[in-house]
């Protein structure tokens, strides 16, 4: 039987938020794998590999929960990265952000993402928005 969870890949620079969704997580009862990169940079290390070592996240059923305001690779520069390479332009991304500005959301969708989600204030509405996206996941067909 193939394995359906999904391998997710948090790109995020605030260890408060990685808490956060570590916590929505477990309170949804979401077991699969999570992943978690400070910034552009490392998650590209993770996805690709890097001297010579596989990548750290298995290659199959990847999805990405992008923050856009992050140091060194930011999530509008990660995205412009990703679609440009031919192995990794296919996993489909959700942005999970706190920028409410309409360049990066247009920017961001002309990146194709498949969402672009605003961080809810409260931690209960967080909750409810990390069950909705395993709703979207598990249901999603994915290579």
């Amino acid at each position: 039987m193939r394995d359906t969870r999904t391998n997710i890949l948090l790109v995020e620079d605030d260890e408060v938020d990685v808490m956060n969704v570590r916590r929505a997580f477990k309170k949804n009862n979401i077991a699969n794998p999570l992943y978690v990169a400070g910034n552009g940079l490392e998650a590209l290390d993770m996805l690709r590999g890097s001297n010579g070592s596989y990548p750290l996240i298995p290659i199959e059923r990847r999805l990405i929960l992008l923050d856009l305001n992050m140091p060194k690779m930011n999530g509008i520069e990660f995205l412009r990265e990703l679609r440009a390479d031919l192995e990794l332009r296919a996993i489909p991304v959700i942005v999970l952000t706190t920028s409410n500005e309409d360049r990066d959301k247009v920017e961001a969708y002309h990146l194709n993402v498949a969402g672009y989600i605003l961080k809810p204030v409260t931690f209960s509405r967080f909750v409810e928005a990390v069950r909705t996206l395993d709703q979207y996941w598990t249901l999603s067909e994915m290579p």
